[in-house]
């Protein structure tokens, strides 16, 4: 499994902007599927994005497509997720989560298809 951190959380108003990075340890982070998923108190764990590794395309909830964006930087073994127009709902714990090869790659939504994930950074958005 891969060793991942997460970092870039915190408190923001509604309307602001965060972006949460995601470092992984592992040589061959280059060829990792990298997702973000978060969850709220009582809530379950949601998928947010992902960044396939065979030609970094990228897959996002549908509720938040044109808000957040996702990317790689293979050379500094990062993910990021950049946020904007951020909204109270937007509140929960943020998790980095990577996979090599899927499962069922049509399942790549479902946190059961990650095998490595991150501790995991707080995202607070004030009204």
């Amino acid at each position: 499994q891969v060793q991942l951190e997460e970092s870039g959380g915190g408190l923001v108003q509604a309307g602001g902007s965060l972006r949460l990075s995601c470092a992984g340890s592992e040589r061959t982070f280059r060829k990792l599927h990298m997702a973000w998923f978060r969850q709220a108190p009582g809530k379950a764990r949601e998928f947010v994005a992902v960044i396939d590794w065979t030609d970094s395309s990228t897959y996002y909830a549908d509720s938040l497509k044109g808000r957040f964006t996702i990317s790689r930087d293979n050379a500094e073994n990062t993910v990021y997720l950049q946020m904007n127009d951020l909204k109270p709902e937007d509140t929960a714990l943020y998790y980095c989560a990577a996979q090599e090869y899927y499962r069922n790659s049509r399942d790549y939504q479902k946190p059961s298809e990650y095998d490595s994930w991150g501790q995991g950074t707080q995202v607070t958005v004030s009204s």
